[in-house]
């Protein structure tokens, strides 16, 4: 059963298809009306949303599905104790497809080994998103007119932005990108991100504190914001929120056709004002949500008969077990620790791609 869990799940000719499909339901809306007639998607929603699960529900109901789930894990059996893998074969009988968001990172990948039916992948904790990096990609597409030669700023949290670390993984494979990380020493981009997708491919970045210095470069400036949800402690969320305010202001040096891109939802990382500038794309952006799911919807529904993606090469290690305390495997009973050789003696958590220390 193919799922959605990574971006890079799907090839660049895959992703031009699915903005395709999307820009021709935007064309045609009445031509997708009863696709998904007699089918049903559950929406397992372990965290709070707005945008993806509203999406995700509006994308169904427009193509003439509908829709079952929970938007909160307390109105689930996790509540009872329930593991996501049991979640899955049970829901697998009541849906055809299901999109999951979760705190704890690879539980749509456990899903989506369990499951009868696709699973998409709405989140899981600081990993990945790639509905919304199809989402991005779908916008920059629409905005920009093309999704090679840019130079893409990401500023604020790149340490626990999930939206980031899909993004980059995916527009890393198109020709001459070019990205500028601009975040404090504390919310830095992760290794398995900086080395094992930039560095090990060559592909041009730098890093800076100042949002200022590099505006004139950009072509596409991502915006997001510290998530209080990911810190440990209120004390470093306080200390961190407020490093990045744009506003009016500071475009003054910035192009012309900046696009401006932020995941939503904003705390005050975007100034108010910002909202009526040209160049502000968010909103749009959220809307684009809905069409790019619609078209991924109808995609996994037709090959829902591609076997499952077993993880290849896949080793435990006596004794050995994943140190990031929101990978799934920290909580998921019986769940085996299985890592991954992304490197010559360099392992990664299967689920979370954390690198085990040996």
């Amino acid at each position: 059963m193919r799922s959605m869990i990574d971006i890079l799940e799907l090839s660049t000719k895959e992703i031009d298809e699915l903005i395709d499909v999307a820009n021709d339901i935007i064309a045609n809306p009445a031509d997708y009306a009863e696709k998904c007639k007699g089918k049903k998607l559950a929406t397992l929603f372990y965290e709070p949303s707005t945008r993806t699960r509203l999406s995700f529900e509006a994308a169904m109901y427009e193509l003439g599905g509908n829709v079952l789930g929970f938007s909160e894990a307390n109105t689930s059996s996790a509540s009872k104790g329930e593991t996501v893998a049991d979640t899955a074969k049970i829901i697998s009988g009541y849906a055809d497809i299901m999109a999951m968001r979760h705190p704890k990172e690879g539980a749509p990948y456990v899903a989506s080994q369990n499951a009868y039916v696709p699973i998409i992948n709405a989140g899981d904790g600081g990993h990945h998103h790639p509905t919304q990096t199809l989402t991005d990609l779908f916008t920059i597409k629409r905005e920009k007119g093309r999704l090679h030669d840019l130079t893409i700023g990401f500023c604020g949290d790149l340490k626990f932005g999930r939206t980031v670390h899909s993004l980059i993984t995916a527009m890393a494979r198109y020709e001459n990108i070019r990205f500028i990380l601009i975040a404090p020493d504390e919310l830095k981009l992760p290794g398995y991100i900086r080395y094992g997708v930039l560095e090990n491919n060559g592909i041009a970045y730098r890093e800076t504190t100042s949002l200022e210095e590099v505006m004139p470069e950009l072509d596409i400036l991502y915006m997001t914001r510290v998530q209080q949800e990911r810190f440990s402690n209120i004390e470093d969320y306080l200390a961190l929120r407020d490093t990045y305010i744009l506003g009016v202001d500071k475009l003054a040096t910035a192009k012309e056709d900046l696009c401006i891109l932020h995941p939503l939802p904003r705390v005050n990382e975007i100034a108010v004002a910002v909202d009526a500038d040209k160049r502000a794309c968010y909103f749009r952006q959220a809307l684009n949500g809905k069409y790019i799911r619609m078209a991924l919807i109808l995609k996994l529904l037709a090959e829902k008969d591609t076997p499952t993606a077993k993880p290849e090469g896949a080793v435990s290690f006596e004794g050995a077990a994943c140190i990031n305390p929101r990978c799934i495997s920290s909580t998921e009973r019986d769940l085996p620790h299985l890592f991954k050789e992304v490197d010559k003696g360099i392992f990664r958590c299967i689920y979370c791609d954390t690198k085990l220390n040996i």
